[in-house]
């Protein structure tokens, strides 16, 4: 479903772009969406469960286990029967979720235990943590939420190393939303409907239609000094709408922008696109942005923003994306792989590094020490220290002329993302030394076979043509089949991440065009027999039979070797 054409749609990367500059002048408005890869149910996960418990309640001889919500005829059946009790909204309108959970439980101690068990056991997704990330890094200092849970709190507590930084005004104590916007004091969470311990707590179509008029109030005052960005809420709470709505006729109202963040194929309330078309009237730059999700859009936006990346890395949810490859031996009807990753399982890693104790800056500093000091070794800053793979001599000979206080040892932790960056340049430096390969000048994860006529390469050949060659019409750019390489963690396991691609030497801005013409109609016909094909001679390539992939070759100080097993990463079709 598009939203409605007279509003405007930013692209996803435009509106990073934008965030990036005017981040500490845009205030989050969080919704229910936002916590939904927070194993927290949406608004409406829970408009089903209350038709459930209304539908179960009230019919003879059905369980709640005999009622399947994830069938079709089952929510029709429902639907059906909740038609007959007067004064329900009709299904899909904004009053739906508040009516249906007074009518479920009127008393509001009741709605309390209902709301309290749904949120139970909910922990912060990636997005919360790169939120605040964010507010630590003060590029969000001011969020509003209309969710009863703490998953912003948890996050804050955990990136902050404390639960004293962020600010947090409910239904119970509303002044303190006016005070800390008086005495900026950031960051501020401000939750519009209280938390789900709240005596206060306001969830039914009455409640949310007398809701708190200090906090209505302050977020109407404050969208006259900063922008708004909407994630995770359908906007079906007419006080919340009339509010913004509201805040429109302020001399100079949302000054940095309204950006409604939605998933594409989400119904767009008309209380939304008219507050958006009232924006544009009045000269807001109001637009939808469209998205995959809460967790994507802040991974991408945490990636172009400069946020401490360690701290990401550390206290992010580890991601499952992949299962192991399946057994031969039980080919159910439903257990054949439908879909086989580009990703090789790491089956032996490094555990331990050299450590440096020195006065040197960042990993630039320290790159530049290794290419001045003309030696092979692989080396990254860390809060630890500087960490290296490389013989003993070598890595003294980079870091004397920076006062060495310390020669250790340190014991690797992936999850780490200065310790992640050593193990993606040390695994990519392994395989292209073991395999043939050569780095690709312009990409930095490229690698290309570094003697095509070697008989190591016929199989390749056989697949896809030649392997390198000139750009028609253009001398001095020239093509190869390669490969891109990186090291990534998934599943709780190590991974080697590979994509076979078409790279080029000699690009310059005058012929980037002519570089992706050129690697699409190369590669748009390698259909799926030739892309298994493909990926299965490059697993078998870079994993050698599981023998050791050595980055540096040295015995006399730390090398980094690898082990690969060449059975990639399959997902299965659900049974």
């Amino acid at each position: 479903m598009t939203p409605p054409k007279d509003i405007p749609t930013v692209s996803l990367d435009d509106f990073i772009r934008r965030f990036s500059v005017r981040a500490s002048s845009l205030m989050w408005f969080l919704g229910a969406g936002a916590s939904a890869s927070a194993g927290l149910p949406t608004a409406f996960d829970l408009i089903w469960r209350f038709k459930r418990d209304l539908y179960v309640s009230r019919s003879h001889g059905i369980s709640e286990m005999d009622v399947d919500l994830s069938l079709a005829a089952t929510r029709h059946r429902i639907d059906a029967h909740l038609a007959s009790v007067e004064g329900l909204p009709l299904p899909g309108d904004k009053d739906e979720y508040a009516a249906l959970f007074e009518e479920a439980y009127p008393s509001e101690a009741d709605r309390q235990s209902v709301m309290g068990s749904h949120l139970s056991g909910g922990k912060p997704s990636y997005g919360h943590i790169a939120l605040a990330a964010l507010m630590r890094a003060e590029l969000a200092r001011i969020v509003w939420t209309t969710n009863f849970d703490t998953m912003v709190a948890d996050a804050c507590a955990k990136v902050f190393e404390g639960t004293s930084a962020l600010t947090t005004a409910s239904l119970d104590a509303p002044d303190v939303a006016s005070r800390a916007f008086e005495r900026e004091r950031w960051p501020l969470e401000v939750k519009l409907h209280g938390d789900f311990r709240s005596r206060r707590l306001k969830n039914t179509g009455e409640e949310l239609r007398h809701q708190d008029t200090q906090l209505r109030d302050v977020l109407q005052s404050s969208c006259g000094r900063y922008g708004l960005i909407v994630v995770g809420y359908s906007g079906r709470d007419d006080s919340i709408i009339r509010t913004l709505a509201q805040a429109m006729d302020l001399p100079k109202p949302f000054p940095t922008g309204l950006f409604w963040l939605r998933r594409d194929g989400e119904p767009v309330f008309d209380a939304v696109a008219d507050l958006l078309r009232k924006g544009i009237d009045v000269g807001v730059e109001a637009a939808f942005v469209t998205v995959h999700s809460f967790d994507e859009t802040l991974r991408d936006i945490a990636r172009f923003a400069k946020i401490d990346r360690e701290v990401l890395a550390t206290h992010s949810p580890r991601r499952e994306r992949w299962t192991p490859p399946p057994l031969a031996s039980s080919p159910t009807r439903n257990g054949w792989p439908v879909v086989r990753f580009n990703a090789l399982p790491i089956i032996s890693t490094p555990t331990t590094c050299r450590l440096i104790g020195c006065e040197i800056g960042g990993t630039k500093e320290v790159r530049d020490a290794v290419a001045d000091a003309g030696v092979d070794v692989v080396a990254v800053r860390s809060h630890a220290g500087v960490l290296a793979f490389g013989s003993d001599a070598d890595v003294q000979r980079v870091f004397e002329p920076f006062s060495i206080t310390e020669f250790d040892l340190h014991t690797l932790q992936p999850w780490r993302s200065a310790e992640r960056g050593l193990l993606n340049e040390a695994i990519r430096r392994a395989v292209a030394r073991t395999c043939g390969l050569a780095p690709s000048p312009s990409d930095d994860r490229g690698f290309f076979p570094k003697d095509p006529d070697e008989s190591m390469w016929v199989e390749l050949r056989d697949i896809v043509g030649a392997l390198e060659g000139r750009v028609e019409k253009l001398v001095d750019l020239r093509w190869h089949e390669g490969v891109r390489l990186s090291f990534d963690l998934a599943d709780r396991k190590q991974w080697l991440l590979f994509e076979p691609c078409v790279l080029f030497e000699g690009v310059t801005e005058g012929n980037k065009a002519h570089c992706v013409d050129f690697a699409r109609e190369r590669t748009v016909r390698r259909y799926n027999r030739q892309l298994d094909h493909l990926v299965a001679l490059w697993a078998k390539h870079l994993a050698r039979d599981g023998e050791e992939l050595r980055a540096i070759g040295t015995s006399s100080g730390v090398d980094a070797v690898f082990r690969l097993s060449e059975i990639t990463a399959f997902s299965r079709r659900s049974a």
